[in-house]
């Protein structure tokens, strides 16, 4: 009795972008990170190529660390008040990439000027030679106040810079043509919003082959079969020849996991579990392993714990020949 082939046949492949930029490309960096490539789903090796391996980008602020729960204070300690030394740490911790969210320029936080924002970016390039992901403070009109500058104190880095959405997505385009760097876009967890707003991109010059898509997530326990669905869904129709949904696709599991109540709720006496204090790490590392299997190929994380299973786990489900 013949066994049938069951593996699905796709027509196309994710886009694949390079981020960060050696000596010979004009740039500073160590190394660089490559994203996307896959012609398959996450791991099916016997449907096609998988392309590269997802990434890890270790987040780092330059201001409101007293936000953070105590299990990551105390595996960074001081280095949390310096973004270039916090960004050494996270690299000692296997960062593949270092992602500075500049929360301080939050009007209402710290409210960094622009020229301070450029500082931090130049002090954490020069503290450590990995590719750079910048972040911005999450308001629009900040944002198109602080990232010219910063795009431009790292002009030649080739970083990924964000995020593009549908009300602020000219200055992100602007800022990257001009200095070179590739684009964080940025939808809530809708298909046809991420595709708009792929369009909007393109459509003022920036290339889809330089952009890397950021839908909006969640954390194990909080809706992460509503999110899987949809970036699978996602994921199925690139494959199948949707450009606009090409690009690789980055998650913030970090920042959503950690805020989980089951991630920093303190031990209580009721529990004997003598893992309470590592809940935290096993939430981020799930919450990163359920992402991964709906196609995520860039996970900014947290705890270094949580980035050694992940990495680990991306070991045991990418074939050996890759």
């Amino acid at each position: 009795m013949s066994i049938p082939d069951v593996a699905e046949k796709w027509g196309a492949a994710v886009n694949t972008v390079v981020i960060g930029a050696t000596a010979d490309d004009g740039g500073t960096r160590g190394s660089t990170v490559t994203l996307g490539g896959t012609g398959a789903l996450p791991f099916l090796a016997f449907e096609g190529s998988t392309g590269q391996k997802p990434a890890v980008a270790v987040e780092v602020w330059d201001a409101e660390t007293d936000t953070w729960p105590d299990a990551l204070k105390e595996v960074y300690g001081d280095a949390m008040n310096s973004p270039a030394e916090w960004a050494k740490k996270a690299v000692e911790f296997g960062a593949d990439m270092i992602l500075l969210r500049l929360v301080g320029a939050h009007p209402d936080s710290a409210d960094h000027s622009a020229e301070q924002c450029a500082q931090t970016v130049k002090d954490v390039l020069a503290a450590v030679d990995v590719p750079l992901a910048i972040w911005g403070c999450g308001v629009d009109e900040k944002d198109n106040e602080i990232l010219p500058a910063v795009s431009a104190a790292a002009k030649g880095e080739n970083c990924l810079i964000g995020t593009a959405r549908e009300k602020n997505y000219r200055t992100l385009v602007a800022v990257c043509l001009a200095d070179n760097h590739k684009l964080i876009a940025e939808s809530p967890l809708d298909i046809n919003i991420a595709k708009q707003v792929n369009i909007l991109c393109s459509d003022a010059g920036f290339g889809l082959q330089d952009i890397v898509m950021f839908p909006t997530t969640g954390a194990l326990g909080y809706g992460i079969e509503y999110v899987y669905s949809i970036q699978e869904r996602g994921r199925l129709a690139g494959l199948s020849g949707d450009k606009l949904l090409a690009q690789p696709v980055l998650c913030d599991v970090g920042f959503e996991a950690w805020r989980a109540k089951e991630a920093r709720a303190p031990q209580f006496d009721c529990v004997t579990d003598e893992t309470r204090s590592e809940w935290g790490v096993m939430w981020e590392a799930g919450t990163a392993t359920v992402l991964l299997q709906a196609g995520a190929e860039l996970l900014v994380m947290r705890h270094p714990k949580a980035i050694e299973y992940v990495k680990k786990t991306v070991d045991r489900l990418t074939p050996a020949a890759q």
